[in-house]
Order: C-alpha cells, then structure tokens, then sequence
C-alpha cells in the first residue's frame, strides 16, 4: 500500500504544532532562502519589515508614513516583467499591474472587457477583427497609445525576422496562435487609421478574443521596445495604473500610482510585492503586520490566521490544475504501462486532507470541472498499488529489477499546489511501496522552469492556473504536439499523439460551442488512456486580505488589476 494514514496524521499534527508555536510569536523580519530571476540566481537576504499599511516607524527605503502603501506577501519572485517572455503567474500577478491589452477579464470571472479597445467586430468569415481602440491613453514615458503601438507589439511576437524579436523566446504567443511567422494565426496587423486596428487570421480561432485578453498580450510602449527591447524584462512600460519603480531581486517589486492614468489615479499610492517562499516565514510576516495581503495560505494556517480577527479570507475561484507530468520521449516513460502504474499508486484522497485542507478537489482530468468542456468520463486510476506493481511487472520491473528515477519538485508553493516539495516527499514514499525509488531533485524557480521546457526532466511536478476560461488554454497548450517544442515547452511531457492533435485543431477552429465541447470531451479520454500525466489536484485558492481593505476581487486566471482597491 501506499503511504499510511497514520503517517498523514502525524505529519498533519506536527505541522498543526508548527502553526500554534508560530502563533505564539510577536513578529519580527522574515528570513528568505535563494529564489532564482531568469537565468541568473539571486541570494536572498534578509530586510527590514515593511511599515504596516496605516504606518508604523518608517525602514530605510520605504515609503512616506503617510502614502497609502498595500503590501502584498508571496511565495515567489517574479522571472521577468516582460509579460510575454514568461509563463509563470508571479510574473504575471505584477505586469498586470503595469500594463494593459486590448481587452481584460471582468472582476471574478472570464467574461471579456474593453480596455485599451473600446469595440470590436469580427468579419463575416471571421477571418479579420477589427478594434477601435481608446483615445487619449498615454504610456508611463510619455508615448502616446495608438494603432501603431499595437502594430508594433504584436509584429515584434509574431515575426522572428523583426530586429524587436530579441531578449526571450514568447512563449506564449506560440502557445495560443499556433507558432512565429508563416505558422502564426495572426498572418497580419493593419493600421486603419490612428485608433482603429485590423488582424488579419489565416484561419478561423474559436478562443481568439478570449486569447487576446490574456495578460501576456499586453502593450508595451514602442519608445521603450525601439530603444532597448530587451530592457523591459527588468524596466517595464506600460499604460496601466501603476508604473515600475524598482525590483530587488529575491526580495521586492515596488510600484507607484500612476497619476495619469486614464482610468483614474489608484487609491493605492505604493504598491509592494515581497517574495517570502518560506511558507511559515510568510505567515509570521502577516502576523507581524507586514503584509497587508499573503497568497500562497497552506489551509493549515486559516485558523491562525482567522483567529487575529484582523484579516479576511478570500477564495480565488478554481479554474487550475497541479500534475506530474512524465516525460513522454525520455526512457522509461516512454513505456505506457509504468505511467499507468504511477497514476494507480498515488492516493490523491489522502494528499488532499495532508497537504490541502480538503480544499482540494482530487483531478480525474486535465481539464478542471470549473471549464466547460471537462469530461468526467475518462479512464480513471483508482488508488490500488497492487494493480501498480503488476504493471510495473508487465514492463519488467520489480523486486529484483528496481525501476530507479528521478522526481523533480518546484521550489516554491504555486496556487495548485501550497506544499510542492512535502507533496513530492509524500510521492516518493508512494512510488517506494511500488517499488520505484525517485531521487528528488529540485532547483531555483527560473532555473526549473528552464529546465522543464528544455525537457531535461524525467518525471516534474507542475502545474497551471488557466489563463482564459477556455479549454484551448489548458488542453491545447499543455498536451498538444504543437507546443511540445524546446526551449519553452508547455506540454513539458512532450506528450505526441495525432489523432489528439486533430481534435484539438478542429476545436480551435469551430465557434460552435456544442461541437467544440464534443471534441474536447473525445480528446480528453484519449489523454487519459495515455496518461501522460497523473493530474493531482484541482485548488480553491486562499488569500488572506486585512480588513478595512475594499474592491479586491479575485480572479480566476491568477491575477488583477489592483487599480480599483482601496486602503483604510
């Protein structure tokens, strides 16, 4: 059998102990381990605490006593704040903040907004969309926002041979537009007139406003990218609410109100994010009233933190997935039968109570029961270890022929995912009873994502929050062929199936939802008989907010604009 429920109890009640002892403390700075920005490792060290929102003595460097300053404690440090360079939600979470697309999300759901577009209609073959866009906006340098600027972002993605197309691979927009250049969806951007812009497709996209909205699509002030493209991974432009002040690497983003913006200078005069990975160094951060916000709460530490009376608990919508993702290319997970066997020896009932409160939901597919298109109706795994070492024994594994690998777990608490590496140690000692012995190797947050694209892995833990609330987002990226390419991979299990991929296509390419719905239904069983994947968990995602604190909403993709909260 797998690992005991008396084990769980235990670990379960010494974390509970962790929690109380950690109540007990008066506050005090937080000690931060190593986090890792891009390719190059940053060391941590430990600060001064932030003053609490409201003002207590002021640290060196921190803001005026009397600027509204929201402090917003996470478990990781951004990569870059070049929204389209990334793939990771803490880098998201703060160009959010900086820049702004087309079109956005309304406040706690998918549906789509105007933002820099003001309207939009498609063409009857719905071949070209045209937007007219909203006048009077201007970058935080000066530079007016036009047609022209939107020309320019999306040809420095688009097209490889643009002298703009430097400083990073965009990922992203290979992601959702099907490839750079002659395989791009997009095949051209027009320039109607000053505030109008046209997109020209090859081919009909079912998601493509809800694609344009996403974070990674935003705008970015031409005179930055002319002068020095690559410079907006650490100096970000944008026309948004808050503009870049400075980045402490391992440390702080700090952000200042935009007094000019278009939408209304923000009640929020400071805006700071500090990365604290340590999840119990976070908590006694909040206690310490640090933090006026901290995401990444294990659901241990709800009660600690409910029982202050001085903190809200917000729920982020569930629209995510956490998985261990096999690497499909690479031997012995090229063989079906052990990526079978694995999903048979893992009890997900069992790391849902351990590591996240029964908050999660325990995943039968990629696709979260939240997005329209998930079907229940796959081939499940049931927890049986038995059934796990007779087809490791069908493969040629078992006692006398160990099967020895590696488990790469993230360094840092992710949404779908508040405890990777105890959840890793938790998988090796389920694998271990099936007689599979996993080293676990971990590496500095840049440096794993690096990795796993690059598909040096041989199993990863990972997972993904949807950027849309449409299937495309979640099936097509992350298990499609088209995205199982170096160095970016999205389908990080290099997962290659054909008739996969032509269901997926022919869903991209139909706007009837009824039939797309169908094909997504028929792709996802494929997947699962595959099993490229043990999806692990589907999250309800809690965020401590302190009271007084208003028009903070949460949404399911992962991010917002904080342009519109409020301070006591």
């Amino acid at each position: 059998m797998g690992v005991s429920t008396r084990r769980f109890r235990w670990a379960v009640g010494l974390l509970l102990v962790g929690v109380m002892l950690l109540s007990a403390c008066s506050g005090g700075g937080s000690q931060s381990g190593q986090t890792d920005s891009g390719s190059q490792t940053q060391q941590q060290t430990s600060t001064a605490p932030e003053p609490q929102q409201g003002g207590t003595q002021p640290q060196p460097q921190t803001p005026a006593a009397q600027e509204k300053v929201l402090v917003w404690g996470r478990g990781g440090d951004s990569v870059s704040l070049d929204p389209i360079q990334v793939t990771d939600g803490e880098s998201f979470k703060v160009t959010h903040q900086i820049y702004e697309g087309l079109l956005d999300y309304a406040p706690g759901n998918t549906e789509v907004v105007p933002v820099l577009a003001t309207e939009w209609e498609a063409s009857e073959d719905g071949l070209e969309w045209t937007f007219k866009l909203r006048q009077g906006v201007k970058f935080h340098d000066g530079t007016p926002f036009n047609a022209e600027a939107v020309k320019i972002n999306f040809d420095r993605w688009r097209d490889t041979s643009n002298p703009l197309h430097v400083g990073g691979d965009f990922p992203y927009y290979g992601y959702m537009f099907g490839g750079y250049d002659a395989d791009s969806v997009i095949q051209d951007v027009q320039v109607v007139d000053e505030y109008t812009v046209k997109f020209v497709l090859k081919q009909v996209q079912a998601s493509f406003l809800q694609d344009i909205a996403m974070v990674p699509f935003a705008i970015a002030s031409p005179k930055a990218l002319q002068e020095n493209p690559e410079g907006l991974n650490t100096n970000p432009v944008g026309t948004g609410p808050f503009k870049f002040v400075s980045w402490t690497k391992g440390d702080r983003i700090v952000l200042e109100a935009n007094p000019d913006y278009w939408g209304g200078k923000p009640a929020i005069d400071r805006l700071i994010y500090r990365s604290i990975p340590d999840n119990n160094a976070r908590l006694v951060a909040l206690q310490a009233g640090e933090l006026d916000v901290m995401d990444g709460v294990e659901p241990a530490f709800l009660p600690t933190i409910q029982a202050t009376g001085q903190f809200d608990i917000i729920e982020r919508p569930p629209m995510n997935v956490g998985y261990l993702a096999f690497n499909t290319q690479v031997a012995p997970f090229d063989n079906v039968l052990i990526r079978r066997a694995i999903n048979h020896a893992i009890n997900k009932e069992e790391l849902n109570t351990a590591f996240y409160g029964g908050m999660g939901i325990p995943a039968v597919s990629p696709l979260p029961p939240s997005v329209w298109g998930h079907n229940p109706n796959v081939p499940k795994y049931e927890y049986n270890p038995d059934r796990a070492k007779e087809l490791l024994a069908q493969a040629g594994y078992g006692p006398d022929n160990p099967l020895k690998t590696q488990l790469w777990a993230m360094p840092v608490p992710r949404p779908y995912m508040p405890q990777p590496e105890q959840i890793g140690v938790a998988l090796q000692n389920y694998l271990r009873e099936v007689g599979i012995e996993a080293e676990i190797v971990t590496y500095e947050w840049g440096t794993y994502l690096e990795k796993t694209g690059m598909g040096e892995h041989t199993m990863a833990l990972l997972g993904w929050t949807g950027d849309n609330g449409d299937p495309d987002n979640f099936l097509y990226v992350l298990l499609d062929k088209d995205n199982a390419v170096t160095p970016d991979a999205g389908n990080i299990a290099f997962y290659v199936n054909d008739q996969v991929h032509d269901l997926l296509i022919r869903a991209r390419q139909t706007t009837d939802q009824a039939e797309r719905t169908r094909l997504y239904e028929e792709a996802q069983v494929l997947i699962m008989e595959d099993a490229p994947w043990v999806p692990l968990m589907h999250t309800r995602v809690p965020i401590a907010v302190r009271k007084g604190i208003t028009g903070y909403v949460p949404n399911p993709t992962g991010s917002e604009s904080l342009g519109k909260v409020t301070l006591p």
